[in-house]
């Protein structure tokens, strides 16, 4: 199995019970998450060595969040212990036409206030394979920015294949600020992966007439806008989820991605995700599935396929973590997503 390095920031997730509406909720359901400690976890959990790295204070909040990586395999020797505080995030999880909800308490975390010399890159890269990071990292400080710029000088010092989802977070920074940064970590990355306002907002490229909402999907402007990426960045592929958002409980799933040298485009099977029980983490799951795929050597069309299997499965499960077994995952890919008992 291969050695992943993901690096960005974990926090305590606090979410209202069931449907339930901040106003109504006298009590929180905790767990612990984050777009890159996600792909960590999943990653683990189809048998990779995954070193995560963040800063964490030095608490009993941080204790709990080094634990949550733990008890899914995933490595922590290279966290620093240093800043003050974890970050929060509170999520109200909406139902059919209300949305889910979430407000950010991550100002000066620990990760937010590191920097570069917290961590010794030239031995967490040592004899990897593979770097994620995502673009939710830099967009919590500028200090953050630097700490993963300096990452990805490293991982390609080393030889690393690099990915990065874009992940464009509104709530954090601006669409300027993201191009400003973002287009400047590109120079580092391999595999790029995103979403159609995560290419607009992020790298300024927008897809045609697709509009989420509406759930309209116009492939030919997905073509287009990745040709255009690789012609700027020499991506080695781009890929891009695809969320048709009929509800908050009613999802199209699919995904489409590009081979940058032969420029061949590939556009995966769609699953039909109802009722969604979380679709935090979506993505994230997602990605890791990319992730192993490839590093599992499957051709770019089977690795998207096993990626959007994944991604489709962890909608069913609470939390952002995704806790499906490589077998869960090659059954849907294979055709049986029938839910049955299994006796």
């Amino acid at each position: 199995m291969a050695k992943v390095v993901t690096m960005g920031e974990i926090m305590l997730r606090l979410s209202t019970p069931g449907n339930e509406k901040f106003i109504q909720a006298d009590e929180f359901d905790v767990n612990y998450g984050g777009g890159e400690a996600n792909v960590a976890v999943s990653l683990a959990n189809y048998g990779h060595d995954v070193e995560f790295v963040t800063a964490i204070p030095a608490n009993p909040i941080g204790d709990c969040a080094v634990a949550a990586l733990r008890k899914y395999n995933v490595g922590t020797k290279f966290i620093s212990r240093s800043g003050d505080r974890l970050g929060i995030y509170f999520l109200e999880t909406g139902s059919a036409m209300r949305a889910s909800n979430v407000v950010y308490d991550r100002a000066n975390s620990a990760i937010a206030c590191a920097t570069a010399d917290k961590f010794d890159f030239d031995a967490i890269f040592k004899d990897a394979d593979w770097f994620h990071f995502t673009g939710i990292t830099p967009a919590v400080s500028d200090l953050a920015a630097e700490v993963t710029e300096a990452a990805c000088k490293a991982a390609k010092a080393h030889g690393v294949t690099v990915s990065v989802d874009l992940n464009f977070r509104k709530k954090l920074w601006s669409s300027e600020k993201a191009q400003k940064v973002m287009t400047n970590l590109m120079q580092y990355v391999d595999v790029c992966i995103g979403n159609e306002e995560d290419a607009e907002k992020v790298l300024g490229f927008k897809p045609g007439k697709t509009d989420v909402t509406s759930g309209e999907l116009e492939l030919a402007g997905y073509v287009d806008i990745f040709n255009q990426m690789v012609d700027k960045f020499n991506f080695k592929y781009v890929i891009s989820s695809l969320r048709e958002s009929y509800s908050a409980s009613n999802n199209g799933w699919s995904a489409c991605i590009m081979d940058g040298k032969t420029r061949e485009f590939y556009h995966s099977r769609k699953y039909s995700i109802t009722p969604i029980v979380d679709r935090v983490g979506g993505g994230d799951s997602f990605a890791a599935g990319l992730i192993c795929g490839l590093l599992d050597e499957k051709d770019m069309k089977g690795a998207l396929e096993y990626a959007v299997a994944a991604s489709a499965l962890k909608h069913t499960i609470p939390g952002d973590f995704n806790l499906v077994t490589r077998a869960d995952v090659e059954s849907l890919a294979g055709g049986d997503g029938s839910g049955r008992v299994q006796r």
